[in-house]
């Protein structure tokens, strides 16, 4: 028996935001709960309500004179499902007020309705009130976290309202092609002959953004590994990276496998490449996108600051670390980053990053090059962090990024979300003295 959409998105959202777990995972297990015709709304009031939940929890504290219980998470969050399918869809009110009000039977708590109903009915009364009385409230007009925005106004303040507005929005569907089996132009042909509407992306050389996602297996040449799914930002890595034949490389934290892949088409006559991550799971997910691309490379589940235990003493030439970070650079495509963030964590991950710098130093052969990159755009965790490296490393010597692409910074180069371009994205270049 299945759920109703609508409850069960009240479930998953509480999960979210009461226990802290991240859409990601809890998606896929939700998808089973209800009809099939209903995912799709499913997935759109989930990361909606992720998307928004700042201003939604805003307009909420308005019109509730005291905040639920904590047992009663769920109704909560169908009180945040129910305004955002009246501020941010096209479903009619009538419709989105009903449905959710009934989603209270289903969560076996009918004494619910009428609450649910008050409120959202007041919303709809009261819609033009309220927005006036919030035009000044950032987490209304951001609907960024408090901390978060805060952030983005100190680093950023030129440009914070451009940053919130990407992260706002749905995020771009961008292909990279694998440029040894096809041209760009002559993909782009294809496509437009299939009736896909596409154009080539503007600073990567590999990549094609859809004018509308689509189901990956319906897309020419993906089940065929000829194209892949990755941000233009991320397809930056491997010309950065540069690696050249006969080289040894490693791809630390490599997880899901898009810059794996990358660069062994980009270069498929390296001696070696290891792709290194923590979790087995995630590393699954490695093996299947190089099985699709008909490439291999040594998977190895380990800690990469641990190098005792996985590293058998050959240097590597290259290195790509793609540090774990608060990916606040990729929001609009895990909007729940914004309830799942929190300001404490930003110095555990900015130590976090500098130690596996200093592990992974330690792996690079003299005159060998690493590549540092986070989908984060807070300095703390990007130009910060390879500051204090180099300053602690002497045979560290950063090498500046000419590029036409993101913000030159102290050190590194830093791009910021477009809202009709890449994700935000950090990149620095290392080089070993010899």
């Amino acid at each position: 028996m299945t759920t109703p959409v609508r409850a069960q998105a009240a479930l998953t959202l509480n999960s979210v935001i009461q226990q802290q777990l991240s859409l990601a995972s809890l998606m896929t297990p939700a998808l089973q709960q209800v009809d099939t015709d209903d995912r799709a709304l499913l997935q759109e009031l989930c990361f909606g309500c992720c998307r928004w939940q700042p201003q939604l929890q805003a307009i909420l504290n308005r019109l509730m004179e005291k905040p639920l219980k904590h047992k009663d998470g769920d109704i909560h969050s169908l009180l945040l499902i129910g305004l955002y399918q009246l501020i941010h869809t096209r479903i009619a009110d009538h419709a989105a007020i009903h449905l959710t009000v009934e989603a209270c039977a289903a969560l076996k708590k009918p004494w619910a309705q009428k609450l649910v109903n008050g409120v959202l009915r007041s919303f709809q009364r009261l819609r033009e009130e309220l927005a006036q009385a919030l035009a000044t409230s950032p987490a209304y007009t951001s609907a960024h976290p408090n901390w978060l925005r805060k952030a983005i106004d100190g680093f950023w303040p030129d440009k914070a309202d451009d940053i919130f507005a990407a992260n706002n929005r749905y995020p771009p569907f961008t292909l990279r092609l694998n440029l040894a089996r096809t041209e760009r132009g002559d993909y782009l042909n294809s496509l437009q002959a299939q009736g896909f509407s596409a154009e080539a992306t503007e600073f990567s050389p590999y990549g094609i953004t859809l004018t509308q996602a689509s189901d990956v297996h319906t897309i020419p040449g993906f089940d065929q590994g000829i194209v892949s799914v990755q941000d233009e930002a991320a397809q930056l890595s491997a010309d950065l990276l540069a690696p050249q034949p006969g080289e040894t490389v490693l791809d630390a934290c490599c997880a899901p496998g898009g810059k794996t892949g990358h660069l062994l088409e980009i270069q498929p006559k390296l001696s070696r490449l290891v792709a290194l991550d923590l979790e087995q799971r995630r590393l699954e997910r490695v093996k299947d996108n190089l099985q699709r691309l008909g490439l291999t490379a040594e998977i190895v589940c380990h800690d990469a600051q641990q190098i005792q235990d996985w590293w058998d003493g050959e240097l590597f030439d290259r290195i790509l670390l793609d540090a774990p970070c608060s990916a606040t650079g990729v929001i609009r495509r895990h909007p729940d980053i914004k309830l799942l963030r929190k300001a404490t964590d930003i110095a555990k991950l900015a130590s976090l990053q500098l130690s596996l710098l200093k592990a992974l130093w330690t792996t690079l052969r003299p005159g060998g090059r690493l590549v540092y990159a986070t989908c984060s755009i807070l300095p703390t965790e990007n130009t910060q962090v390879i500051e204090a490296f180099v300053e602690q490393q002497p045979d560290a010597i950063h090498r500046p990024i000419d590029a036409p692409w993101g913000l030159a910074q102290k050190y590194g180069r830093q791009l910021l979300p477009q809202q009709q371009g890449h994700d935000g994205f950090y990149y620095a270049c290392l080089e070993k003295t010899r």
